[in-house]
């Protein structure tokens, strides 16, 4: 994995200049991509800068402690899907009191997924300081559980690299 973000750490620099010019700060919820999103904002010196924190949201326990929501909040979602994943980018931003509130839902493969979704399909979701939301959704076909990692991690990234440039200046 040090070579994932060995190659992702130029795209952790730039979200790190744009939160940075903002001076605004994010919170991250990885799901299925155990964490990778957070550390490869992370590799950047100085993140304390824009980073808040964030967690794995790998069981609904997990879910229950880093968003705070009563479980009624989920009534009729299932995990992969955009709804989902935009209630979670939402709470975890505003329960760390963060700008900028990122997380992934997804199923990695290799093993069944808990609501039934098809192993490789990934949604990343983004809520801005505006109340601007953005969801992006990415289908691998693949059971490669590592793969699938490496690319949902690729697609949240490029989603808030996205969704940040066309926030603009603040």
């Amino acid at each position: 994995m040090s070579d994932l973000l060995a190659e992702l750490h130029p795209q952790g620099l730039r979200i790190a200049a744009l939160l940075r010019a903002r001076g605004e700060k994010v919170a991250v919820a990885d799901g299925a991509t155990g964490g990778l999103i957070a550390a490869s904002l992370l590799t950047v010196p100085g993140a304390l800068d824009f980073f808040v924190g964030g967690g794995v949201v790998y069981s609904f326990r997990a879910r229950d402690v880093l968003f705070a929501l009563p479980r009624e909040a989920y009534k009729g979602m299932r995990g992969a899907t955009e709804e989902y994943a935009l209630l979670q980018a939402r709470a975890i931003r505003d329960n760390f009191g963060a700008d900028w509130g990122l997380a992934e839902s997804g199923s990695v493969g290799g093993s069944s997924h808990p609501s039934g979704a098809p192993a490789g399909r990934s949604v990343a979701a983004i809520a801005s300081p505006s109340g601007m939301t953005v969801d992006c959704a990415v289908e691998t076909a693949s059971d490669d559980r590592i793969a699938n990692m490496a690319a949902f991690t690729r697609n949240a990234l490029d989603a808030f690299e996205d969704a940040l440039r066309a926030a603009g200046s603040p």
